[in-house]
């Protein structure tokens, strides 16, 4: 028989259940892990986020949850390009893709080496507290750790788009090297579109993200 006074259950984390690829505990910060991005589970919450004006770089505002879990359920079938949602202490922060730059077409803009890894990073709005000083460099360390060291890959190649100065910035504070402004081409596949695309290119190379 039921307790009426017994406290109710404390309800399960909603990403507790799920198995990271990686997971580091930061001092001060946090417990940041890194999840295989579910196409259905997380199409609400990735849709919420590239649906902002402050994500239109991210080119996907203007499409419904459901393209949104389209798109990502057809990366899901891929070798080459993989999508993961990152999690601090339960909380969802951040949409993270990692791709081999050889099977995407900034290799057509750029000389690929061994060992070369691309990322994309989109980070959850800041939400009611406002800036949060050191968050995004403490969270995007954990991220280098998975991506450098974690699927041991050399170099870092990142694209922003040329006139998203924000993100640049970012990059290049956080040790990367400028490359070329280039012309990333159409792409027009059944599966795929992706407009011709003005951007920046930036490199961090692995002993320079952890020097000593």
């Amino acid at each position: 028989m039921t307790d009426p006074q017994a406290p109710a259950p404390k309800p399960a984390l909603p990403y507790a259940s799920r198995t990271p690829v990686h997971e580091q505990h930061l001092d001060g910060f946090g417990t940041v892990r890194v999840l295989p991005l579910d196409p259905v589970a997380d199409a609400a919450v990735v849709h919420g986020w590239v649906s902002e004006e402050r994500a239109a770089f991210w080119g996907m505002n203007g499409l419904t949850e459901q393209q949104v879990a389209a798109i990502y359920a057809h990366m899901d079938t891929l070798d080459t390009h993989h999508a993961f949602l990152v999690v601090k202490d339960a909380e969802p922060v951040a949409l993270l893709q990692t791709y081999d730059p050889a099977a995407d077409r900034v290799s057509e803009c750029y000389a690929t080496e061994p060992g070369d890894i691309g990322v994309h990073l989109l980070l959850a709005p800041a939400g009611t507290g406002g800036a949060r000083p050191g968050w995004t460099a403490a969270l995007s360390g954990a991220l280098m750790a998975y991506v450098l060291l974690g699927l041991d890959r050399t170099r870092i190649v990142v694209d922003p788009d040329v006139d998203n100065e924000k993100a640049i910035a970012r990059f290049l504070k956080q040790g990367f090297t400028a490359g070329p402004r280039v012309v990333l081409p159409e792409v027009d596949l059944p599966d795929v579109y992706l407009p011709e695309k003005k951007a920046q290119l930036a490199f961090l190379r692995r002993e320079v993200a952890f020097a000593g």
